[in-house]
C-alpha cells in the first residue's frame, strides 16, 4: 500500500516505512543510541531528499526523546543545570545550523554537503568505536583489566575560568566546555538530522567526568529542546519538515525499540560496541561510493531546456 508523503513529494510503501522505522528502531535499543545517524542516510537510500531527511528525523528524534528523558528524569539521573547551559549552546548551534542549509539550499549544494557531513563523521566515529570496541574485546579475552581512573584526576578543563558548580553531575567545573559542546550538537542536528548523543555521551563522559547515567539522562533532556526546535526552524525557514513521513517511522520506532532491548541484553557491551561500529563503516561507505561512482542514469539541465 503506497502514500504519498507530501514535502518529500513521492510515494511510497507504509509497510517500507514503518519497517524502516522499525529496523532503526531495533538498532537504537540495541545499542542505546538516538537512532538520527542511522535513520537519516537510510532515508536518503530510499530516494527522501537529503534536506526532507535531516529535517524529518529531527522532528522524530524530539518526540522518541520525550519517552527515555522521562523516564531518566524519575531516576534521578538528569542535571537540569547542566543541561540548561548544553541547551544554550544547542540554540545558538540550532540556529547557525538552520540558516547554513537555507543558505546552501539556496545555491543547490545542500545535498552535497549532508553527504559530505556524514562520511566525515561516521568515517570518524566508526573507526573510533572499532579501534575502541575491539581492544575491549581483546583485554576480554585475555582476562584484563580495563586501565582506570583515579578519583581526584583533573584534566585541562577544570583550569578554565567561569566555573560553576554542577551539584547532579558532582562536578565544579568551566561552563565554556558544555556551551561549546551543546553548540556542536545543535549544529549537528541542523545540518544532520541527528541528535547527536554518540558525540555527546562519550565527551560528557571522558572529557567533563559526568557519570555515565546521569551523562545518558542529562543528553537526552536536552536532546528534546534542541531537536524540538531544530524542527520548528526547519518547518518554517526551509517547509523541509514531512509529517507524514516521520508518524510512520515513528511508529515503527516505537514497536522496533522494544524488540532491541531484548535482544540487546543477550550480547556483551563490547560486542554491542563492536557490531554497531561495523554498521557506521559501512554506512559511511555506502555513502562516500554514492558521492564518487558514477549513476547510471545522467541528466543535464541544459538538456532538459533544449528540450522545451
Amino acid at each position: 500500500m503506497q502514500i504519498y508523503l507530501p514535502i518529500a513529494e513521492q510515494s511510497l510503501s507504509i509497510l517500507f516505512l514503518v519497517g524502516l522505522g522499525g529496523i532503526v528502531g531495533v538498532l537504537s535499543g540495541m545499542f542505546g543510541v538516538g537512532g538520527g545517524f542511522l535513520m537519516t542516510p537510510m532515508l536518503i537510500f530510499s530516494g527522501i531528499p537529503p534536506a526532507i531527511a535531516v529535517a524529518t528525523e529531527a522532528n522524530q528524534i524530539a518526540a522518541s526523546s520525550v519517552s527515555g528523558s522521562i523516564a531518566q528524569w524519575r531516576r534521578n539521573n538528569v542535571d537540569v543545570k547542566m543541561g540548561l547551559v548544553l541547551l544554550i549552546g544547542g540554540v545558538v548551534g540550532s540556529i547557525v545550523g538552520v540558516e547554513l542549509v537555507k543558505m546552501l539550499r539556496e545555491i543547490g549544494q545542500v545535498d552535497l554537503a549532508i553527504s559530505l557531513c556524514y562520511v566525515f563523521f561516521l568515517g570518524i566515529v566508526g573507526t573510533l568505536m572499532l579501534i575502541e570496541s575491539l581492544r575491549a574485546l581483546l583485554r576480554t579475552q585475555s582476562g584484563k583489566q580495563p586501565p582506570s581512573r583515579k578519583p581526584g584526576q583533573h584534566n585541562w578543563i577544570h583550569k578554565l575560568p567561569f566555573k560553576v558548580r554542577f551539584k547532579r553531575s558532582k562536578l565544579y567545573i568551566s561552563v565554556i566546555p558544555p556551551i561549546i559542546l551543546g553548540m556542536l550538537v545543535g549544529l549537528l542536528a541542523a545540518i544532520m538530522g541527528v541528535g547527536g548523543g554518540f558525540i555527546m555521551v562519550p565527551a560528557m563522559i571522558y572529557l567533563l567526568r559526568i557519570p555515565t547515567t546521569v551523562a545518558v539522562g542529562t543528553s537526552l533532556f536536552q536532546i528534546v529542546f534542541v531537536t524540538s526546535l531544530v524542527t520548528i526552524l526547519h518547518s518554517v525557514q526551509n517547509q523541509t519538515v514531512d509529517a507524514v513521513l516521520a508518524l510512520l517511522l515513528m511508529l515503527g520506532g516505537v514497536i522496533g525499540a522494544q524488540i532491541g532491548v531484548r535482544l540487546g541484553q543477550k550480547l556483551r557491551g563490547e560486542q554491542l560496541r563492536a557490531m554497531l561500529a561495523i554498521l557506521v563503516m559501512a554506512m559511511c561507505v555506502k555513502l562516500f561510493l554514492d558521492l564518487v561512482i558514477e549513476p547510471d542514469e545522467l541528466f543535464s539541465v541544459a538538456q532538459d531546456i533544449g528540450g522545451h
